[in-house]
């Protein structure tokens, strides 16, 4: 079993003693987790012959869709990132030419970054790749159901940012 197979067993709603709305929200979780990790995956293969992995394209795409340059908190907060892991990113592109290192004006120790003109090219081509994916994988997809599950993902993310409940509470 490859780490993105179903898992084997009873499914969580047969497994867990819970509520049918909170038996559904876990299994959603499962399923988040395991559509990341293909996604990652995936996105690393489509990415590859660009010479960029999945997690410098995530930080190609913060910058490019806030249109401004970005502070690595800032990018972090964007892609849902650690801060830790986005500097690596950060640092690696500098290097590499993806992205130019800014004076930041309003903080002298957190630079701000923006894609190099070889940064842009190669987010432009992931970006044309990245379109005729989601097509093939639209095709045949009802619009509304999409939409629906494009609403319901953005409420879990809305709610995900309250504090965690604490033991005991309901």
């Amino acid at each position: 079993m490859t780490r993105f197979d179903e898992p084997k067993g009873p499914p969580v709603r047969e497994a867990m003693d819970l509520p049918d709305e909170s038996r559904a929200v876990t299994e959603i979780m499962l399923t988040v987790f395991r559509i990341n990790g293909r996604l990652l995956e995936k996105g690393d293969a489509l990415v590859r012959t660009l010479g960029i992995a999945s997690a410098q394209w995530q930080v190609l795409g913060a910058v490019s869709l806030a249109g401004k340059p970005l502070s690595a908190p800032q990018i972090a907060e964007a892609m849902g990132i650690t801060r830790q892991g986005v500097q690596k990113q950060l640092n690696r592109m500098t290097k590499e030419a993806l992205l130019e290192k800014l004076p930041n004006p309003r903080h002298e120790r957190s630079s701000l970054y923006w894609p190099s003109e070889k940064g842009q090219r190669i987010y432009s081509e992931a970006m044309r790749r990245e379109t005729f994916w989601a097509r093939q994988l639209a095709e045949g997809l009802p619009g509304p159901e999409l939409e629906g599950a494009l609403d319901l993902l953005k409420e879990f993310h809305r709610r995900l940012e309250a504090p965690l409940p604490e033991e005991g509470e309901s």
